[in-house]
């Protein structure tokens, strides 16, 4: 059985002859990006390099971002989240499997009418947590503080995109909330749902997703 990340013949522009290459290099080359991890350092820097580096590459065509991500840090999540509204390509928003936590505020900041979830997909929000509970009383009253205001600031994201009060976001933010691919397209956290998409377009043809998307 293969062993590590598969690679596939692809032909570099200028080159004659096409060579073996991994096979996320070459989703990278055709602007295609993947979380599909907990966020952490590593793949932040990855995602955020890659969108910089498409950015300047080629301003106008769009980049497309497939998550399925448990989240993760906070911080991180939101420079993945400003990252997006900062390079000039749309960025498209594929979500499969998960999208929860900081995942689900990556998920939202997807072009809107460009935020695509998949009908067996899990879709989870929640108040962020703080990872310095054990620091002793005066740290933890600070990061306490902290933590309440980058929450209020998360809100008023959530509540700006979805179009809902803030006071709705927050009370549903006091607990983890679970929603179906429907579900979240109803709440505002996605436009379509992968089936939709899937009828609309392909009938009984698949066609790889990016040459769907320039078809809208």
């Amino acid at each position: 059985m293969p062993i590590g990340v598969p690679k596939v013949p692809y032909r570099i522009p200028g080159d004659e002859e096409a060579t073996w290459v991994d096979l996320y290099n070459v989703m990278y080359r055709e602007r295609t990006l993947f979380l599909g991890q907990e966020i952490r350092c590593e793949i932040t820097n990855h995602i955020k390099g890659l969108m910089v580096y498409l950015s300047i590459e080629d301003g106008s065509s769009d980049i497309f971002l497939f998550i399925d991500s448990p989240g993760g840090w906070l911080i991180l999540g939101m420079a993945i989240f400003d990252t997006m509204q900062t390079v000039t390509p749309h960025i498209y928003i594929i979500c499969l499997g998960i999208a929860a936590s900081m995942a689900s505020f990556i998920l939202l900041g997807g072009e809107p009418t460009k935020r695509i979830a998949f009908p067996h997909t899990r879709i989870m929000l929640h108040q962020p947590a703080s990872a310095y509970y054990r620091a002793r009383t005066p740290e933890f009253l600070l990061e306490v503080e902290e933590l309440h205001k980058v929450r209020e600031m998360i809100t008023r994201v959530y509540a700006l995109r979805i179009g809902k009060p803030f006071w709705f976001v927050s009370e549903d933010m006091e607990r983890d909330v679970f929603m179906s691919a429907d579900e979240a397209k109803a709440y505002g956290l996605v436009d379509i749902v992968g089936d939709e998409m899937i009828d609309e377009h392909c009938d009984t043809n698949p066609v790889w997703f990016p040459e769907m998307f320039n078809d809208w």
